[in-house]
């Protein structure tokens, strides 16, 4: 997975030379304006429907108590990857140092236990000292592992302003199409969460901790993908650009399909929006109709579809080439993510089915970028994007037929989504013993 691109190291004329510095130069500051308009206008609109903005949840970041603890931890560690191992030790303990000395005094304060302010402050020390004072290939490693862990920081900053923009603009929410399309699935929701309920109090911690800690798994492949780049060895594709599609995306269906999930539509957490308190113990009778709900201004709409399964199989995917401890690590990760999901009541089957399908869907696209969109690629994208909009299709128009005919639309639903799974293996994974091949991606 990891080679040296001999073309990129070759030496170019002059003219050439100067041509791809200037390309670069307005790739990165295109990018950097792109981000800041991305910011500002999120902000603006936080501004419009009283919400967290992502300027404010930044500042935050830096100076007051930050909204996760976790994802400026992960951005950080993922851009720690492309510097030396001193400079690691010193940016580390700088870090948990900083953490230290807000943790005090938040407690001397009285304030709520969180970190994340460390790593965000030595973050961006860093990159001022990358770009400022070094020079070379030690800089441009350096800046573009930075550039990664600052874009999954700000990514979630905009995501964040997002979902709340999905509550604000989507009043009436389509669970009860779900609810009733989900029954040629067996009602997975409600089988799982009541498996999880018996099985007790430690595995419902450990698939809530690993639903809500995605970003560790991730920074650990995406560190074992990126382990070479010190020394000028890139992989063509890793898991971190998957990741950030999957992220940019999923979401706009949010505003086209806007679900809440069982255990706020049909579970003890509506808050008096729910059509029935029923979830996960009692699947609710077939309705004579059925049509949208309303839902409160508040809550994501972020359910279709489940980006948690996607991230979850694209982490599952990433790790496939790697050794046998990452291999059983992303393995853990998926079940567990798809336990969670369903057990916890945040998603319907369908909506894992959907995630599931456009990772591999967007997966296709980024992977293996030297082999072109030769007729495998387009297959399988092809194939990919027909049966993600057939999920939504069938969802939305055909729920009650799903439902008073659970058993062949389950049929046909999960025999489609397997003919894409094996479909993206046979593109991808089948001819993985063949060494060329497998170094090229």
């Amino acid at each position: 997975m990891l080679i040296h691109d001999a073309q990129e190291s070759s030496v170019s004329p002059p003219d050439q030379m100067g041509g791809a510095r200037r390309d670069r130069s307005l790739l990165i500051w295109g990018s950097i304006a792109v981000a800041v308009t991305v910011l500002i206008a999120g902000q603006l609109m936080s501004v419009h429907i009283d919400a967290l903005g992502p300027l404010t949840s930044l500042a935050w970041d830096y100076f007051g108590r930050p909204k996760s603890a976790t994802t400026p931890w992960a951005g950080f560690l993922l851009a720690l990857i492309g510097v030396s191992a001193q400079v690691r030790v010193n940016a580390l303990a700088a870090a948990i140092g900083i953490d230290l000395i807000f943790v005090v005094i938040r407690a001397i304060e009285g304030r709520p236990f969180t970190v994340g302010n460390g790593p965000t402050i030595v973050l961006t020390a860093l990159a001022v000292i990358a770009a400022v004072r070094w020079s070379g290939e030690r800089r441009e490693t350096a800046l573009r592992t930075i550039a990664l862990g600052a874009l999954l920081i700000l990514a979630t900053k905009v995501g964040e302003i997002w979902l709340d923009i999905t509550a604000w603009a989507c009043p009436m929410v389509l669970d009860p199409y779900a609810e009733l399309a989900d029954r040629a699935l067996g009602n997975p929701s409600w089988l799982v969460g009541q498996a999880l309920d018996a099985a007790g109090p430690v595995p419902l911690g450990v698939v809530r901790w690993v639903y809500f800690e995605l970003p560790v798994a991730a920074i650990v492949v995406a560190a074992w993908q990126l382990r070479g780049v010190t020394a000028g060895l890139w992989p063509r594709h890793y898991l971190v650009r998957t990741f950030l599609t999957l992220g940019v995306v999923g979401p706009l269906c949010y505003v086209v399909f806007p679900v809440v999930g069982p255990v706020l539509a049909f579970g003890p957490e509506g808050q008096g929006f729910e059509l029935a308190e029923v979830w996960p113990n009692i699947v609710p009778a077939l309705p004579f109709s059925v049509e949208s709900m309303p839902f409160d201004g508040i809550t994501p709409r972020n359910c279709m579809p489940s980006l948690h399964t996607a991230w979850a199989l694209s982490l599952f995917i990433h790790s496939r080439r790697g050794p046998l401890w990452l291999r059983w690590g992303g393995a853990f990760w998926l079940v567990c993510t798809l336990i969670a999901t369903l057990g916890l009541g945040a998603h319907y089957g369908v909506d894992l089915v959907a995630g599931a399908t456009l990772c591999l869907t967007v997966e296709s696209v980024l992977r293996d970028p030297d082999r072109g969109w030769d007729r495998g690629r387009a297959q399988v994208v092809a194939f990919g994007i027909a049966t993600f909009a057939g999920v939504l299709l069938c969802v939305r128009y055909l729920a009650v037929p799903m439902a008073n005919y659970p058993f062949p639309f389950g049929v046909a639903l999960l025999g489609v989504f397997g003919a894409l799974a094996f479909t993206f293996y046979r593109t991808w994974f089948a001819d993985q013993d063949v060494p060329e091949k497998v170094l090229s991606r």
